[in-house]
């Protein structure tokens, strides 16, 4: 069966989001000074990539939502369990305004949008929240380019749960078989897709490698020639 459909991930996958978070962390840092307990900004950075990872990990398990997360990240970074929502919030508020100046998406994403945009359909799957992700896709000028945007939190599931992949497919009106997701996360994206019955591709960008059981990409330029051309995706869609 042939695939009708790209499903796309959104954070480190068409759009930048681990140079942004960089960026706007480092200047925000810049702002309000190094925290107590750090030797330096890489040290510090370190620490915000690897308490995002938890607290995001949080979300998915249904643990906090979007802007919970945003404050308990705050307060275990700075150390400071008491803070109420009030003070997280905005200590992140100031953050997000520096994060959000270095936005970008990928310099492959939109060439592969618009050699894809005849023949195959295009939606989102992301595990955060509408609002945001939606305003993301506004800002960076994608928003357009893609049929729905689907947010498995809002359903009460999340990514890799074949749920939250399932939800994506019944929005677009196509059966899983005839739907190919592209994500950066082997586990989470290529491997929880193919286990609810899509097509599962890992966008391995860092060239980590060591998963043969994926499917997967080194860049978004190797995408169209994979759907095309590799007979186990089937004849290309005549969508369009």
């Amino acid at each position: 069966m042939p695939i009708r459909a790209v499903l796309w991930d959104i954070d480190d996958t068409i759009f930048d989001y681990a140079n942004a978070d960089r960026v706007g962390m480092s200047r925000h840092l810049g702002d309000v000074g190094l925290p107590d307990g750090y030797a330096s900004v890489d040290e510090a950075l370190a620490a915000w990539k690897r308490i995002t990872d938890v607290h995001w990990a949080r979300v998915a398990a249904g643990l906090t939502d979007f802007e919970g997360q945003r404050r308990d990240r705050v307060r275990e970074f700075l150390g400071a369990p008491g803070m109420t929502d009030d003070e997280a919030g905005e200590w992140f508020g100031r953050h997000i305004a520096h994060y959000e100046a270095a936005w970008a998406l990928f310099p492959d994403t939109l060439p592969v949008l618009d050699l894809l945009a005849r023949d195959y359909r295009h939606a989102v799957l992301s595990n955060s929240s509408l609002a945001n992700q939606e305003r993301k896709l506004r800002t960076l000028g994608v928003l357009d380019r893609f049929e729905a945007v689907v947010c498995a939190v809002e359903f009460g599931v999340s990514k890799p749960e074949a749920g939250a992949f399932l939800a994506a497919c019944e929005a677009i009106g196509l059966p899983p078989a005839e739907v190919a997701y592209v994500g950066d996360q082997p586990d989470i994206d290529a491997r929880g897709a193919t286990e609810a019955g899509l097509t599962g591709i890992w966008l391995d960008r860092a060239q980590v490698g060591g998963r043969p059981e994926l499917t997967r990409i080194t860049g978004l330029d190797q995408l169209a020639p994979l759907l095309r051309g590799d007979t186990r995706f089937g004849a290309p869609s005549t969508f369009g």
